[in-house]
């Protein structure tokens, strides 16, 4: 991809480096002391019977993160957003294969002001309004404004709550390395995903979305699988975009495809446990997500194509 002379969007916050907590909203994060320190200060310094049982209940919650006593760990809105697969090992950063580069940085800013640029030229010919979504760049783990604590380990995901798609860049090198789908259009049609889900949440197509869900459960997969699509099909809007403004290598759309592939249910399951259960889908399978992506190109992002809550998938 041709990146190298677009313009760098302004809704970028970088947060790489400083660590993560889920205790008391971040304070204290990266560091040894913050609010939880100064809580058992002060235990160490009370009196009473349940002193050294209060001590043990927050030691535990020290080393496990806080993530069972405070509702951390992956973001509530997990279900929908977030790019359907793990990371295996986020946890090390010294490895200088999980170094992370400003050029990724740059590359990710870039590709979100080529989008900023699409949804509000899309949303004009539809006489709308298009409020631009805040990229986090983070390492590790972060503080979310309303789908709780975000880590890595949940891949890159978008939190309807404050409108901002949370990315640990070195995803980058998982994308390539675990899940087979190198090249830095594969990253870029990630990035387009949880944009997708941004212009859902525009659109109100994601209140929909949990009004349904929330009216048959039994139903929720099958809706999230829908949901997942339509980011998908919003993402290949964005790629014939980018093709139209010649800043496309050759190979590009291939590699967003193989990507598309590569984070398919039914190929992650195969992957992880030697076969399929389609009842637990929540993304699509590997062709469904291709031709989703397809279908976004060929149709520039009309929104009337988009519907796949009301067509077969």
């Amino acid at each position: 991809m041709k990146w190298e002379d677009l313009r760098r969007s302004k809704n970028v916050e970088d947060r790489r480096g400083r660590g993560g907590s889920s205790f008391g909203g971040g304070m204290g994060s990266g560091r040894s002391g913050g609010m939880g320190g100064n809580l058992l200060m002060m235990l160490l310094m009370s009196k009473g019977k349940f002193k050294w049982f209060l001590i043990g209940i927050l030691l535990i919650f020290f080393f496990t993160g806080g993530s069972s006593l405070l509702g951390g760990g992956q973001p509530t809105n997990r279900n929908y957003g977030d790019s359907g697969v793990v990371f295996e090992d986020t946890t090390e950063k010294s490895d200088s294969n999980n170094q992370i580069s400003d050029e990724e940085g740059e590359f990710l800013s870039a590709v979100l002001a080529n989008t900023e640029d699409f949804w509000a030229m899309k949303f004009a010919e539809y006489e709308l309004s298009y409020k631009k979504p805040k990229l986090v760049l983070y390492t590790e783990g972060t503080n979310t404004g309303g789908c709780g604590f975000g880590q890595s380990s949940a891949g890159p995901f978008y939190c309807p709550g404050d409108q901002s798609i949370y990315i640990d860049v070195s995803f980058y090198r998982e994308l390539a390395n675990k899940y087979g789908a190198p090249g830095d259009f594969a990253m870029a049609y990630v990035l387009a995903h949880e944009v997708g889900h941004h212009v859902q949440q525009q659109l109100g197509t994601m209140d929909d979305y949990q009004r349904l869900a929330q009216q048959n459960p039994g139903a929720k997969n099958e809706l999230t699988v829908r949901l997942e699509l339509q980011a998908d099909y919003y993402a290949g809007a964005w790629a014939r975009y980018a093709d139209e403004q010649d800043i496309l290598d050759e190979g590009d759309i291939e590699e967003a495809l193989q990507a598309a592939f590569s984070v398919g249910d039914d190929t992650l399951q195969k992957e992880t446990m030697g076969y399929v259960v389609p009842d637990s889908f929540t993304h699509g399978t590997s062709k469904q997500r291709q031709e989703w992506f397809a279908r976004g190109y060929k149709y520039a992002g009309d929104f009337q194509e988009a519907d796949t809550f009301n067509r077969d998938i």
